[in-house]
């Protein structure tokens, strides 16, 4: 029979307000069978192996870059690979990151405590209110979602620290205090890692020498730019090949870096193809979002991705996304801009992306596309 005009389980999901509870709320429930709400198109669900159901077909090791030897006399190697990783996939893996592996294992930790709390716990963070400092959700956009994914979220607010600390969840006991550390080392990463990829675009110097105020104003702006945390929560789903955890998107902001567990689930477009990202314990996968193609005027690219489920693994992942401030202009570097490569995007800012998402169904690379020059 199809599935797609099949009529829901006898477990009262007729109620849109049981999805609106998110799908670790369905999974508890024991759910058997995908409600319609969240079967996809035919066209738009996961080409999955049938002899391996939990696998795609393909996996891909990304480009590894060993942070340490950034620091070292190889460092002009490490950021030729780094160029060409943001050139070609859109993505790479970060290793030897200098990231206490303490406060990885223990970010993972107080996630996974987070949402195994009682529903009515993870229920009092709810909100639609897209700038408020904390937000647990489901799905991309819960209000505007025509077909949901199987995916629940705990938004977070990280900067300033100081400001937004006291209204994260204060449950489990430890939570404000791992999570803000690993704010604070994935902030550090994301400047090292920001100062690596200016150079490796010609746009700063690694020697004091070679700088000029600009460049440090630049690097100030990043000092003092937002940084959103997302912890993203995908139980097992009983028939995950009619669903995504995360349908194709690229990231807003100027660079995303991802922790994950060991389980596999992200996808990223390569070559037309949906490739599986292998995941790599204790590195971090970092990738190019809209602001950063923007500001190196379509030199690297940020690149759609997506996340598949399984029947039988919970997947947890902790994604950290990284820009300039909320009430700055983003555009092509005047650096980048010649007869040869003419501007091709418009200035944007946060506010406009806010706009955007908030009339409409985020797809794809939807937003970028609308700051394009013709």
């Amino acid at each position: 029979m199809n599935r797609e005009f099949m009529c829901p389980p006898a477990m009262a999901l007729t109620n849109d307000d049981e999805f609106q509870k998110g799908v670790k709320h369905l999974f508890e429930n024991g759910v058997s069978k995908l409600p319609n709400k969240y079967i996809l198109p035919v066209s738009d669900r996961p080409k999955v192996d049938k002899e391996h159901p939990n696998a795609a077909k393909s996996s891909l090791k990304l480009p590894v870059i060993d942070f340490g030897e950034l620091q070292g006399p190889n460092r002009s190697q490490v950021l030729n690979s780094l160029s060409s990783a943001c050139e070609e996939y859109g993505f790479f893996q970060v290793v030897n990151h200098g990231i206490p592996i303490e406060a990885i294992r223990s970010m993972i930790d107080v996630s996974t405590r987070f949402f195994g709390l009682p529903y009515e716990e993870r229920a009092k963070y709810m909100s639609s209110d897209m700038t408020s400092p904390v937000r647990y959700g489901t799905s991309l956009n819960q209000r505007k979602d025509s077909v949901f994914c199987w995916r629940d979220f705990l938004k977070l607010v990280c900067h300033p620290l100081s400001d937004v600390l006291p209204h994260w969840p204060s449950c489990p006991m430890d939570f404000r205090e791992v999570a803000a550390t690993y704010a604070r080392e994935t902030k550090w990463l994301f400047i090292r890692i920001t100062e690596a990829i200016l150079e490796s675009l010609g746009l700063w110097g690694a020697t004091t020498e070679e700088k000029t105020e600009e460049d440090d104003e630049i690097l100030k702006q990043f000092h003092a730019g937002s940084q959103l945390m997302v912890v993203n929560c995908f139980p097992p789903c009983p028939e995950p090949d009619l669903t995504l955890g995360m349908p194709p998107h690229s990231d807003y902001g100027f660079l995303t870096l991802l922790l994950q567990d060991e389980v596999e689930g992200l996808q990223i477009q390569y070559k037309g193809k949906w490739i599986t990202v292998e995941p790599m314990p204790n590195s971090f996968v970092v990738n190019v979002g809209d602001h950063l193609e923007i500001f190196s005027n379509g030199r690297y690219k940020s690149v759609l991705h997506r996340v598949f489920v399984n029947p039988a693994k919970p997947r947890l992942s902790v994604a950290s996304l990284h820009s300039l401030p909320f009430n700055c202009m983003v555009g092509p570097s005047p650096k980048l801009i010649d007869q040869v490569n003419p501007r091709r995007y418009k200035d944007t800012d946060f506010a406009t992306f806010l706009e955007y998402i908030s009339s409409c169904e985020p797809k794809k690379k939807n937003f970028l596309e609308s700051r394009k020059l013709t």
